[in-house]
């Protein structure tokens, strides 16, 4: 049976514990999730040269103001760019690799990696788990990849994994057929995730109560919105808010 009350039993720290200074998926987001104890979810993605990097979206601009693409960009290259903070001015924090912030947290607090793979799985996967593999603090993945879960079900078997969904629009995804799958969790046979985490705006629904999974809710971002999930959800994914343990 795998250990997965830590993840339904503290509020996990979106992106770490950011605020108007400190930009979310930072060294400094993360330490400060760490000094509240809350345990963080961040983000990841694979780079040109195959290095991770924890980094949300997959275009430079929102975080960085700079052009591109992180798929496209060298990890040498990323490290030169620098995290604006709310006003969209650069802060000393630079977009970490996964093994620094492994570093940061060396276990302090659990975690909840999201793996930012499109479709089908590869070489993101098989260096997350190569990462992962001397890491002894408690942690689990998710994605909204299916077939991303389903390989680290067979290849990290012992590590708990959810599968992401939500009431998908044209914007998010193409193809209404792909859209109607996922946000059902028509996969879950296939992937046998260990929890769903779910767009609380989309909460509750036939498709959750149906896989009688434990949920998490995203993304939370005050008490009122808390409190409304009572009975709906096992957990939150919060930020903007710190929430009451």
């Amino acid at each position: 049976m795998k250990d997965i009350q830590w993840l339904l039993s503290t509020p996990v720290a979106h992106r770490g514990l950011h605020n108007a200074e400190l930009p979310e998926n930072s060294i400094g987001a993360f330490e400060n999730a760490i000094e509240h104890g809350f345990p963080i979810e961040m983000d990841l993605h694979i780079t040109d040269d195959g290095e991770l990097v924890v980094f949300h979206d997959s275009s430079l601009g929102r975080m960085t103001g700079k052009d591109g693409f992180i798929e496209n960009s060298s990890s040498a290259m990323l490290k030169e760019l620098r995290l604006v903070n709310g006003e969209k001015k650069p802060t000393e924090f630079s977009i970490p690799t996964f093994e620094e912030f492994l570093s940061c947290v060396d276990g302090k607090v659990p975690l909840l990696i999201e793996i930012k793979s499109k479709s089908g799985v590869g070489a993101l996967e098989e260096k997350t788990i190569s990462l992962l593999k001397d890491y002894n603090g408690k942690y689990a993945l998710q994605s909204f990849n299916p077939f991303s879960i389903e390989y680290f079900k067979n290849k990290l078997p012992d590590a708990p994994r959810g599968i992401l969904s939500c009431f998908f629009t044209k914007a998010d995804l193409k193809g209404r057929f792909k859209r109607y799958l996922l946000k059902t969790l028509h996969f879950n046979k296939l992937a046998k995730p260990d929890f769903v985490s779910y767009k609380a705006e989309n909460l509750p629904n036939k498709y959750v109560n149906r896989s009688k999974l434990p949920v998490l809710a995203w993304t939370v971002r005050s008490n009122e919105m808390r409190t409304a999930l009572n009975g709906i959800a096992n957990n939150i994914i919060f930020e903007n808010f710190i929430p009451e343990k």
